[in-house]
């Protein structure tokens, strides 16, 4: 009975691990699972071995890039990595958010 007792904390500290670990796990296999199924035809990405296209053709389990004008390789979707977000569009956002909370604040700047 004493045994049990001195090795309750340690298994209590051991389980408390293997839940969190678990739950990270599933976090990221949740957000993978996610990108693969937001995929569509025009979306630029990058795969796993560093290789940047565009997406041209979408099914279940693969999709094909576009990595020049013209060449066009099969790819399962367990090998993309992430989807390439366009700077230009990102700064133009930024730009625009800014333009507004300036607009909302009633502050008026001038260049003297």
């Amino acid at each position: 009975m004493e045994s049990i007792i001195v090795f309750l904390p340690l298994i209590l500290v051991m389980g408390a691990f293997l839940f969190f670990a678990n739950r990270r796990q599933r976090k990221a296999l949740d957000a993978t699972i996610e990108l693969h199924d937001s995929l569509a035809i025009g979306d630029r990405v990058h795969t796993t071995s560093g290789l940047q296209g565009t997406i041209a053709a979408v099914t279940d389990d693969t999709v094909d890039l576009e990595i020049a004008p013209g060449v066009v390789t099969r790819w399962m979707k367990l090998a993309i990595r992430d989807k390439i977000v366009d700077e230009a569009a990102d700064a133009d956002d930024t730009a625009d958010e800014a333009s507004r909370d300036v607009e909302s604040s009633g502050v008026e700047l001038t260049k003297e």
